[in-house]
């Protein structure tokens, strides 16, 4: 009776024993595509950081050409006025000027 008692108690080991040999190997399998599965979040995490980035260095330009294109239409108004009141300046300096000679004229 001791000898088939001590064939199971040999028997249940070298299950065990090969149990955990068996499941080892599957760990490390399992381990490596779960190191990969890591590597690729990173890289989509990553790439979609730079996208962020992208996206917001595209806005930050897209206001950068509004202000300048607001900084290009109050230039051109600022140069109408001026040549408005240059041309009316110049309207009144003329009309002084031939008021001017008219009276000159008159006094000889």
């Amino acid at each position: 009776m001791s000898r088939p008692i001590m064939l199971v108690f040999l028997l249940v080991i070298l299950i065990v024993t090969s149990q955990f040999e068996w499941r080892q190997p599957l760990l490390e399998l399992d381990a490596a595509p779960s190191l990969s599965q890591k590597h690729q979040q990173i890289a989509k995490r990553e790439e979609a950081v730079k996208e962020k980035i992208i996206l917001s260095q595209e806005r930050h330009i897209q206001r950068l050409n509004d202000l300048v294109r607001n900084l290009q239409i109050q230039l051109q108004r600022c140069k109408g006025e001026n040549e408005t009141r240059n041309a009316t300046e110049t309207s009144h300096i003329n009309k002084q000027f031939i008021e001017l000679e008219r009276k000159h004229i008159v006094e000889d």
